[in-house]
C-alpha cells in the first residue's frame, strides 16, 4: 500500500481519535501510536489512561510531548503507519515552555519548527502518517492574548497540513467529512459525491 499523510479535525469529543485509530488499523498492522500528551494533573492522567486502555495490544506507543521529528527517526523505522495525537497537545506543550506570556511569533516558529521535523520524518520513512488535532477556530474569539496567540498558531499550522496531506477528515458528532472530496466538488461544482 502507497503511504498517507492523513489529517484529522475535530472539535472535543468529536470522534476524531476514534476515526484515526480505524484509519491506522485499516493502513496497517504495525502502528506506532505517538502521543503528544503529558499528565499534569489527575483528571489528564485518567484521559491518557483510558487512551491506552482503547489502543490494541500490538501497537507501541512511543511518549513525546516535544521534539516529535527526531523520536520518529529512532522509533518508527518498523511501522507501517505513524498516528500522531495530537497536535494540539503539542502546542500546548511549546507555549508552556516559553512561559507566562509567550510571543506569537516564537510559539509560531518552535510548532513550524515541529511540523517540518515530523514531515521531515515523513518524507525519509515508509509509513503512513495520521496527524489528530483539535479545530478550535469555531468559537468565539478568545478574551486574552494567550487563547488568540494559541488559536491562530494552531489554525496556520492547520492549513500547512492539510495542504500537504492526501487525506482531510473533519470529525462532527461522530460523522467524518472528507474535506478534500468536498473541496474538490467546489473547484469542480458539476463533480459527483
Amino acid at each position: 500500500m502507497t503511504k498517507r499523510l492523513i489529517l484529522v479535525l475535530g472539535g472535543a469529543r468529536s470522534g476524531k481519535s476514534r476515526l484515526a485509530e480505524d484509519l491506522a488499523m485499516r493502513l496497517g498492522e504495525r502502528v506506532l501510536y505517538v502521543a503528544t500528551a503529558e499528565a499534569w494533573d489527575a483528571e489528564m492522567a485518567g484521559r491518557i489512561a483510558h487512551h491506552r486502555r482503547r489502543r490494541p495490544e500490538g501497537w507501541r506507543t512511543l511518549e513525546a510531548p516535544r521534539d516529535i521529528g527526531r523520536a520518529l527517526g529512532e522509533g518508527a523505522a518498523d511501522a507501517d503507519v505513524v498516528l500522531l495525537d495530537c497536535l494540539t497537545l503539542l502546542l500546548s506543550n511549546l507555549m508552556l515552555d516559553l512561559g507566562e506570556d509567550p510571543d506569537e511569533e516564537a510559539a509560531a516558529a518552535r510548532l513550524n519548527s515541529e511540523v517540518d521535523s515530523v514531515l521531515a520524518a515523513y518524507e525519509l520513512g515508509r509509513w503512513s502518517l495520521i496527524v489528530v488535532s483539535n479545530e478550535v477556530g469555531w468559537g468565539l474569539v478568545p478574551p486574552y492574548p494567550l487563547g488568540r496567540v494559541y488559536r491562530d498558531v494552531l489554525g496556520r499550522a492547520h492549513q500547512r497540513l492539510a495542504a500537504r496531506a492526501d487525506q482531510v477528515y473533519l470529525v462532527v458528532a461522530g460523522i467524518p467529512l472528507d474535506l478534500k472530496r468536498l473541496g474538490g466538488l467546489v473547484e469542480n461544482p458539476g463533480g459527483q459525491l
